[in-house]
């Protein structure tokens, strides 16, 4: 699904990771500030037609982590604000930004071994044409967005509610 969901989850993996190994009922860690994006996905991947270039910083994140009574994880939550993000069409050079707004962001870990993830607030979802639906696509949506992602990496969307705004076809 989304480049920057499997950044931010990825990020959130490590902070699950790190206190999971601390073997707490349930913890929560202080506020981080988001991390710094500089990425660009190539023609085919994110947008059909062009190289699109994802810059963005700021914003604030508080996570929750929810272990069960063997100290496994079962649950995460990160709240608070993501990055401004700027959207750059890297061949016209043609630009959109949005600023950092609120969002939550649940994962739960299913017995089949994927992660449910559950967004709701301002995102942005990337579909990859690997994914379920396939992209390229990529769509800021001010709403809700629910899906899985498998062993391989392999996102599908479950749900995606609210109003949705196609950064390609702004772009194009």
């Amino acid at each position: 699904m989304a480049r920057m969901l499997r950044t931010a989850a990825s990020l959130f993996a490590i902070g699950v990771v790190t206190v999971a190994t601390m073997t707490l009922p349930a913890a929560a860690v202080p506020p981080t500030p988001g991390p710094v994006i500089d990425d660009v996905y190539p023609a085919g991947i994110a947008c059909s037609d062009f190289d699109l270039r994802v810059t963005g910083d700021g914003g604030k994140r508080q996570e929750h982590i929810v272990l069960d009574e063997n100290g496994d994880l079962v649950r995460f939550l990160g709240t608070g604000t993501g990055s401004a993000l700027t959207f750059t069409n890297a061949t016209t050079g043609e630009s959109v930004s949005f600023e950092s707004k609120g969002s939550v962001v649940r994962f739960t870990f299913n017995p089949d071994d994927t992660v449910t993830f559950e967004v709701t607030g301002l995102s942005v979802t990337i579909l990859f044409p690997t994914d379920v639906p396939a992209g390229p696509s990529t769509t800021l949506v001010a709403g809700r967005v629910v899906f899985t992602v498998d062993q391989d990496g392999v996102f599908t969307v479950l749900q995606m509610s609210g109003e949705q705004t196609d950064i390609c076809a702004l772009l194009s």
